[in-house]
């Protein structure tokens, strides 16, 4: 009877965990949808892409794209990348990814200048 008591415990208290931290994992949802829904309407998908395919992996920047990105703003560029760079996969490279998002938007905004 102990151990069922025990068991018992234990499943409530995962249950209560569980309950708790649900809604916490439902508002960082709703805030990545809207900066989904507010910011990538200004982003062609392929310029978005693009973009990320240069701050997350080894691609080499579409000048078109910066004047997308721009227009995007900076603090949907930099919301955005920080949400992705966030997902557990990447944890660890924050730094990295934090900086080249950066010398993108720097990148972007000197061609934007002279354009």
């Amino acid at each position: 009877m102990a151990k069922l008591s025990s068991h018992v415990t234990a499943l409530f208290i995962v249950v209560a965990l569980v309950c708790a931290f649900n809604p916490v994992f439902s508002v960082e949802e709703a805030e990545a949808k809207s900066l989904w829904n507010t910011c990538l309407v200004k982003i062609t998908p392929k310029c978005a892409l693009n973009i990320i395919y240069v701050v997350f992996g080894n691609g080499t920047l579409i000048e078109s794209c910066c004047h997308d990105l721009v227009q995007e703003r900076k603090v949907c560029h930099d919301n955005l990348i920080k949400y992705i760079a966030d997902r557990p996969s990447l944890i660890g490279r924050e730094i990295q990814f934090l900086k080249k998002r950066d010398d993108v938007w720097s990148h972007c905004v000197s061609i934007s200048k002279t354009a």
